[in-house]
């Protein structure tokens, strides 16, 4: 017996002398990356048992290969401003995995974006496509643009230009980006019209969040708020509870944010507070969803306009005190890093019960530690906010098949995905011994149909 536990302490130390040891690599090669650092160690910290149980991982090299792009594409995008002025912005690809399926991910078009954020991006990528069960790699793009306050031709012009360089790099079995961050319909639909008169040809599946008109999915504006409240309603159920009746807090007001509320109210929940860059509302008697879609949808005013409609809703300055609301359920789905320790500790002190991530890593890795140190039930965004994604595997589907499903076919299908990633999360995390924990459970589920894929197809 005491031979049989050295020898697993001995596999042990040997898979987390491993993991130390790419991610030192990682940071070597890559030191002023952040955003992409914090990305790989939650990952490689998560994967030890699965090192520890299958050597073979480390025999083929996987982990070496999957932090490493297998492409990073960084151009020039230069445009002509609404004055004649000629602007310069940088744009952004990075191709992580392909032995999935095609590299799948979103362009996201903001100030803060360079190669770091592309990149960790990517690398979440890879593990929250791997998990819908959709046949996609990992990649994402986009570029420092802010298309804030930009007219509609200024921000045609800069697609378009974005476009003329991008169009080389992707295709429908190569790379198929999608929207994201200042990337929606109309984004899409003047880089689609440019890639089309670029390769002089109709290639619907080039890219997908395309309007209804020309080949685009019902039910993908909906998408990843739908889907990160499908999730949390499984993780709720598991421990009989659900939304009804509850308080939720979404931070965020963009599309994300809109179909969260949308989909817990319609599940009996009290939505109090919502967000954007500049600040938050409170509204006591639950957000009125029409007066948000009429700000953000139709325009693009800002949040505190809310309270001109509702007077007796609340706005306040600093979207990070959204946290400081009670709730019993919160769901941030505003951007990277915006709940902190600090934010989660006044959550739990404010009585929260569950977390979604509706945007890609919105908690640190401390407030992460946090929730799951009290219980708190935690969905992270790779396995919470994968509805996006999905259904614009559904939406590839269905150009490759030139057939159109109606929005109940597509959202049964949605709910179904986020059922079993949901599934697939929890039985990876008890095999692993980490029974519950869906951070792990999502890490070893997204890696291992990677890995064995990888190593299927050989050293490439």
């Amino acid at each position: 017996m005491k031979a049989l536990q050295g020898n697993q302490e001995t596999k042990k130390n040997t898979a987390k002398a491993y993991t130390d040891d790419v991610f030192e690599k990682v940071k070597a090669r890559s030191p002023h990356e952040p955003e992409f650092l914090q990305a790989v160690k939650e990952i490689i910290d998560s994967l030890t048992p699965v090192f520890e149980k299958h050597p073979k991982y480390m025999d083929f090299g996987v982990l070496e290969r999957l932090v490493e792009p297998e492409r990073f594409i960084s151009f020039r995008v230069p445009w002509v401003d609404d004055l004649g002025n000629v602007q310069v912005n940088r744009g952004f690809r990075v191709q992580f995995n392909n032995a999935l399926g095609p590299y799948k991910g979103g362009i996201r078009f903001h100030p803060s974006v360079n190669n770091s954020i592309v990149k960790f991006l990517g690398f979440e990528q890879i593990f929250k496509n791997s998990l819908t069960g959709q046949p996609i790699g990992g990649a994402k793009g986009g570029s420092d643009f802010d298309p804030k306050g930009k007219s509609e031709l200024e921000v045609m012009r800069f697609a378009q230009s974005f476009m003329t360089e991008l169009s080389k790099h992707i295709g429908p079995d190569t790379d198929v980006p999608a929207g994201d961050i200042g990337v929606g319909a109309r984004e899409i639909g003047f880089m689609f019209g440019q890639y089309k008169k670029l390769n002089g040809g109709f290639e619907a599946g080039v890219l997908t969040g395309k309007g209804l008109e020309y080949g685009g999915s019902l039910t993908r504006t909906e998408a990843t708020g739908y889907g990160v409240v499908y999730l949390m309603k499984e993780m709720l159920q598991d421990k009989g509870l659900d939304f009804n009746g509850r308080t939720v807090v979404i931070s965020g007001s963009g599309n994300v944010s809109i179909y969260a509320i949308e989909k817990a109210q319609q599940l009996g929940a009290k939505v109090v507070a919502c967000s954007d860059s500049d600040g938050f509302i409170v509204d006591t008697d639950g957000i009125k969803l029409d007066t948000v879609k009429k700000l953000k949808e139709t325009g693009d005013e800002r949040i505190s306009e809310y309270v001109t409609e509702h007077p007796n809703a609340h706005y306040s300055e600093d979207c990070t005190g959204i946290w400081e609301i009670p709730c019993e359920i919160a769901l941030p789905c505003a951007t990277q890093n915006e709940l902190d320790d600090a934010s989660a500790r006044q959550l739990i002190a404010n009585n929260v019960i569950a977390v979604g991530e509706g945007a890609n890593m919105p908690s640190t890795e401390e407030a992460i530690d946090v929730f799951l140190e009290n219980d708190i039930l935690f969905a992270p965004g790779k396995a919470a906010n994968a509805g996006g994604v999905a259904v614009s595997a559904l939406e590839m589907a269905q150009n490759s098949g030139k057939i159109s499903w109606t929005f109940e076919e597509v959202d049964v299908k949605l709910q179904e995905i986020m059922k079993e990633i949901y599934q697939k999360s929890m039985n990876a995390a008890e095999e692993y011994g980490t029974s519950g924990n869906l951070v792990i459970g999502a890490n070893i589920a997204g890696f291992l149909k990677v890995a064995d894929a990888m190593i299927a197809q050989g050293v490439v």
